[in-house]
């Protein structure tokens, strides 16, 4: 007998859609997938294991979510909508109800979710709203250390920065930050008719293998950031001034990037997250009390 195919094409989505009187927001950035072959090569992409807890981040009407359960141990899913929360269930019950044990929906916020029920989680793979794409994968990399591997569609734009390496022009927050988690790399395009509604931008594939060993520095994950964020809100200025506000002043600025081996004449464009770690651990420490104190 052979086996019917889960997944959700173009006329299953919209008819699902009409059923729950469901339209794609922009407030939300909900671009739905309709395309069951761009969802089986983003897990392969993926490369979602048989073992694998597998957390998606905004499944939408579960065209995503059928083709990680289909291959993955286990499927949590994090929505926020309230409708497509309280339908996702009924359809993978109704798609791959030898699976639907292996299913779980939270009703909630991504960027509010600190635990998940059920194993942890050993990948991500998400169609991230492009809204709140950077800030979501962030926050779960950094909630669930546990995440091997993520695999996000996002904006084209945002990918291109994600994966940006130090001199590249789009390299620049997003960038450093995830690189502090992850070897980060494009792992490819997609076009914008897979989409319902088709969106105005194209969009591509960001892949991210945890970090073996954690970047060695003796500075916190806050305190780096915090370098990160000063050398980027200023980025035509060299670090010297653009860092004057983080040190206390222009001088002290030059005494920490000295320090650190870090030329004070340097943009943060061209330095490695690792680079930005050296820095953070010669704050001045009158500066890093009176923070303290303050905070």
């Amino acid at each position: 007998m052979t086996r019917t195919d889960p997944l959700l094409g173009p006329a299953d989505i919209r008819e699902l859609a009409a059923a729950l009187s469901v339209r794609p927001t922009k407030q939300r950035g909900q671009n739905f997938v309709i395309d069951a072959n761009t969802v089986r090569r983003i897990v392969r992409t993926a490369e979602v294991r048989p073992q694998d807890t597998v957390v998606e981040v905004g499944p939408g009407l579960g065209s995503l979510t059928l083709a990680l359960l289909d291959v993955a141990d286990r499927v949590t899913a994090v929505e926020i909508d309230d409708t497509l929360a309280a339908a996702l269930p009924s359809t993978v019950a109704a798609r791959l109800p030898e699976k639907a044990d292996r299913f779980t929906l939270v009703h909630s916020d991504a960027m509010r979710v600190t635990e998940l029920p059920g194993p942890a989680p050993t990948a991500l793979v998400a169609n991230l709203p492009y809204n709140v794409a950077v800030p979501v994968l962030l926050h779960m990399l950094e909630t669930f250390p546990s995440i091997e591997r993520t695999l996000v569609m996002v904006q084209a734009e945002v990918a291109d920065r994600l994966a940006a390496a130090p001199g590249s022009r789009v390299y620049g927050v997003p960038s450093v930050k995830a690189a502090w988690y992850a070897t980060v790399r494009r792992a490819g395009s997609i076009g914008r008719s897979v989409f319902w509604p088709a969106p105005n931008v194209d969009s591509g594939l960001v892949s991210l293998v945890r970090r073996a060993a954690p970047v060695a520095t003796t500075a916190s994950r806050r305190e780096v950031f915090a370098v990160v964020d000063a050398a980027f809100a200023q980025r035509r200025k060299g670090l010297r001034a653009a860092l004057a506000g983080w040190a206390g002043s222009a001088a002290a600025a030059e005494v920490a990037l000295r320090a650190a081996g870090v030329s004070p004449q340097a943009r943060g464009e061209s330095l490695t997250v690792e680079e930005f770690a050296r820095v953070a651990e010669h704050r001045p420490e009158q500066v890093q009390q009176e923070k303290g104190e303050r905070a």
